[in-house]
């Protein structure tokens, strides 16, 4: 067991790490009484913040980069995979999957957060959806050992998954009766006291 879970060696799949997590911490909230959608919401952003830091791991192992490239930002790894000889440089697939969680994240927040207003589970839809369309096209560079079906990988065919998983999702959760999550409403400056005036007919004489 101590052997297959090695943090030196790859680690754990991304997949069953996401999706266990998530099913575990659905069950705590809901014996909290928790709304288990709208904390889903909450969490999607962190979530691909989180899933892209992680990726660092894949440059400190030289792990799961991608096909040769002469690129200016090609990786150089210390023992390239045969047959590709010393020197040659490769595409870093886990910063350009860095760089797109980060992106989706800014995304989610500050373009269907706020822009769509959706009902919850809308933005942990739109998180799937937007992770697997950017995993898919990492797959396709992608050149370390994995199972193929039909042509591509394994993983590019549960990206293609994930991504019709997603919209459907979306669009179900949205289409449900309910009121959707009320629009911000920008607070209005507050009019200026109005001074007291006495009209020109009513002013009163001082004694003299």
């Amino acid at each position: 067991m101590v052997g297959r879970v090695r943090d030196l060696a790859g680690g754990l799949g991304v997949w069953g790490g996401i999706a266990a997590g998530c099913l575990v911490g659905g069950i705590i909230a809901k014996r909290a009484g928790v709304d288990v959608w709208l904390l889903a919401d909450c969490l999607a952003p962190g979530l691909l913040l989180a899933q892209g830091i992680g990726r660092l791991g894949n440059w400190w192992n030289q792990e799961l980069f991608g096909k040769p490239t002469d690129l200016p930002w090609g990786l150089e790894i210390d023992s390239p995979p045969f047959p590709y000889a010393p020197g040659t440089t490769f595409h870093p697939t886990f910063l350009y999957e860095l760089i797109w969680d980060f992106a989706m994240a800014a995304v989610l927040v500050y373009v269907i957060e706020r822009r769509f207003r959706p009902r919850p589970p809308g933005i942990f839809a739109a998180y799937i959806a937007l992770y697997c369309l950017g995993r898919f096209f990492e797959e396709l560079l992608r050149i370390d050992p994995a199972h193929h079906f039909a042509g591509l990988r394994l993983n590019a065919w549960v990206s293609l998954i994930g991504i019709a998983v997603g919209v459907t999702w979306y669009v179900l959760s949205q289409r449900r009766d309910g009121p959707s999550r009320p629009r911000r409403k920008k607070a209005k400056p507050a009019a200026p006291a109005r001074k007291m005036v006495v009209p020109h007919g009513r002013r009163v004489r001082p004694p003299g």
